[in-house]
């Protein structure tokens, strides 16, 4: 594999290269695809990937035909393109979106605090505090759920910049292309390996944030050393040809989501491959620089921001179907030219001020602006909300955030400050499980408020209570993820317990169903494996398993009875294939959407072997009792469970739900005599 040094630059670098436009069409049209329909194109979002080696490639290429005598001049010139190249598109689409998402979004507080991050650059940090998981269907509801990527592309902007310009690249000194090389190795190893560990162990992290994509954005910088008659790589060797690396991307654009780790490392590498053999004359070379690749490619920038706002606008009224889908794609591409030919081009070339600075300030000050006119907007959304708002909004939870999210370090006096609200004369409800334990606050808080009852409670999102030691097929580190879990967990019960009064009630109420039912719904979570182990860390089939776990709930039960608790079972209860926010949140504007059901008599027969076997845990325990909530939701005269405004999302219910069957729950605690406190 000869490797040369050029000193003489070649002018021939300096010229316009319609193949990248054409790579960045292919890269947003997989995009959009994916966020039409994820079954037509599962790997379409590896789009993003593409433009993120792109910039990588174009950034180093552009600074390379820059040279700077000094480090002022050459970092206020960097930042003054940017400005001209990203903030008035962006501001313009943001504010416009906002006002378009209020119209139709009941509760668009989060969306416009996502839509103001992006201003900034830092939507993806945003978006990774909230815990959000990308590919879970509520991100499609967030209008600017998408700007995640220009987050990690604008803070790369603030470090790749420092780097080229001590590595001697700015001003073209000396080595200062195997310096810059070399740098970029050394960081490419590192962030590759940050992006392998996180995905481990938090994907999230994995995905939203910067360090671990550095490195395919740092790939395109060392390709483009490697391939632009700067260091001449000759792959020719390898008898590989462009249209066959072309093929092998496009495979790998169907791979499921299960593969991303994989899909985004091949991706990566047969995106630059592509680099490297696509030459003038080839047929697919003319592909990517016809007419149509070249305009798609211009618009790339417009069509990614603009895209997500009317599928996400389309969501919340009429759908995506095979009917709307032309009329879709149509008012995409027009308000991306739109956007394009009065906006981005425009600002890009038109000369802001006689001086470089002032075009920057002047750009913050745009900034401001936007974010002044979000706040005020942000005040008065409600007034311009096209439907009826619902008398149950969902709100901010009475308990603090550090009762039902995810584990911190064990501090049993804040807890106890905390999540602890102690009756003096009434009983005391104990809630320990899953998100389908926190999803039943609205219901404590009121009975909290009617009866004087008291409340413990700690959830943490897919760890049940009691649970298995458990490994996940698509996580290596999961088991000892869970692990720490449960010993979490059992710290909670211990403190919970040791502060609880004989007549307290435990409340389980979790997606038992998830591990121990014949089938998963919904749809999302289909590829879910689990593999269980017992307590000295050997593999169980999941029938031993299910063993076991009624092994630990009867040894639950036989301790509780000891100490005077109660235990109030929550049976499982309707969960769909996909969320539908037309059944979630019905008004005139999405009324033409179909209706999400179920059948009945599935779900029943999936949850037959939890739900039995809770029935015979009621009846032979005095201290153990059985809520079904089930034909409260779904009626056993219906064939079909439909998802209403009951319902949050998919296997959620809201807070209208969890007051839906409040009453039915008062009526069972009163039959069962469990709201007379015995002190």
């Amino acid at each position: 594999m000869p490797l040369e040094f050029i000193r003489n630059y070649s002018s021939t670098n300096s010229r316009y290269r319609p193949e990248i436009d054409g790579l960045r069409a292919f890269a947003v049209i997989a995009v959009i695809i994916n966020h039409f329909n994820k079954d037509i194109l599962p790997g379409g979002y590896l789009g993003v990937d593409i433009f993120f080696f792109i910039s990588g490639f174009v950034i180093t290429s552009s600074l390379y035909q820059r040279p700077s005598k000094n480090f002022k001049d050459f970092i206020i010139g960097f930042y003054e393109r940017r400005i001209k190249r990203l903030i008035p598109a962006l501001s313009i689409f943001v504010l416009t979106t906002s006002i378009l998402i209020s119209l139709f979004n009941p509760s668009p507080e989060e969306t416009l605090k996502t839509g103001l991050s992006s201003l900034f650059g830092f939507s993806n940090i945003y978006l990774f505090n909230l815990s959000i998981d990308y590919f879970a269907e509520s991100t499609t509801l967030n209008a600017f759920t998408h700007t995640w990527s220009l987050g990690v592309e604008e803070q790369f902007y603030i470090f790749f910049p420092l780097l080229i310009w001590f590595s001697g690249f700015g001003k073209q000194t000396k080595n200062s292309v195997r310096n810059l090389f070399i740098i970029s190795i050394f960081l490419i190893t590192f962030s590759f390996l940050i992006y392998i560990s996180l995905y481990q162990i938090n994907q999230s992290a994995a995905y939203f944030l910067m360090p671990a994509r550095f490195w395919e954005m740092a790939f395109g910088c060392i390709t483009f050393l490697l391939r632009d008659k700067i260091f001449v790589l000759d792959l020719n060797f390898l008898k590989f040809n462009s249209f066959i690396v072309f093929v092998l991307l496009i495979g790998v654009l169907f791979l499921p989501v299960s593969a991303s780790l994989w899909a985004t490392i091949l991706c990566v590498l047969l995106t630059a491959l592509l680099i490297f053999f696509l030459k003038r004359g080839d047929k697919l070379f003319d592909f990517f620089t016809n007419k149509f690749s070249i305009h798609i490619g211009k618009l790339s920038y417009s069509l990614y921001l603009w895209h997500w706002t009317v599928l996400c606008i389309s969501r919340w009224t009429i759908g995506i179907t095979l009917w709307s889908t032309p009329a879709q794609i149509a008012l995409i591409y027009l308000l991306s030219l739109f956007s394009y030919k009065y906006v981005e081009m425009p600002f890009r070339y038109k000369k802001w001020s006689a001086r470089r600075f002032k075009t920057i300030f002047k750009g913050l000050i745009a900034l401001l602006f936007s974010t002044l006119t979000l706040g005020i907007f942000n005040k008065f959304n409600e007034n311009i909300y096209l439907g009826k708002l619902n008398n149950i909004k969902e709100r901010n939870l009475f308990l603090p955030k550090e009762c039902y999210e995810k584990e911190s370090n064990f501090d049993d006096s804040l807890l106890k400050k905390k999540c602890i609200i102690k009756s003096k004369n009434q009983i005391n409800f104990i809630a320990i499980g899953d998100s389908q334990t926190r999803h039943l606050m609205p219901l404590l808080e009121k009975l909290k408020n009617d009866y004087g009852t008291g409340l413990f409670l700690r959830s943490l999102p897919g760890v049940t209570f009691p649970s298995l030691l458990e490994s996940r097929s698509t996580n290596k580190n999961a088991k000892a993820l869970h692990k720490s879990r449960m010993d979490y967990n059992n710290k909670i019960y211990n403190l919970f317990i040791n502060n609880s009064t004989p007549g307290d009630i435990l409340i389980l109420s979790s997606r038992y169903e998830l591990r121990w039912g014949n089938f998963i719904v919904p749809e999302k979570q289909k590829n879910l494996r689990f593999i269980f182990f017992d307590k000295n860390n050997k593999k169980l089939t999941k029938e031993d398993a299910f063993k076991e776990w009624k092994n630990e709930v009867y040894l639950l039960v036989k301790e509780l009875n000891l100490k005077g608790v109660n235990i109030v079972l929550f049976s499982s209860f309707p969960t769909f294939e996909k969320n539908r926010v037309n059944d979630t949140n019905p008004q005139w504007f999405n009324s033409i959407q179909s209706k999400n059901s179920i059948p009945r008599q599935l779900l029943r027969d999936n949850y037959f072997k939890i739900d039995s076997f809770f029935i015979s845990l009621s009846k032979n325990n005095d201290n153990v009792f059985y809520f079904d909530i089930f034909d409260l939701l779904c009626p056993d005269s219906n064939k079909e469970c439909f998802q209403n405004r009951n319902y949050r999302d998919q296997w959620h219910l809201s807070a209208e739900g969890s007051l839906f069957i409040y009453p039915e729950f008062i009526k069972f605690l009163e039959s069962n005599d469990l709201l007379d406190p015995v002190r």
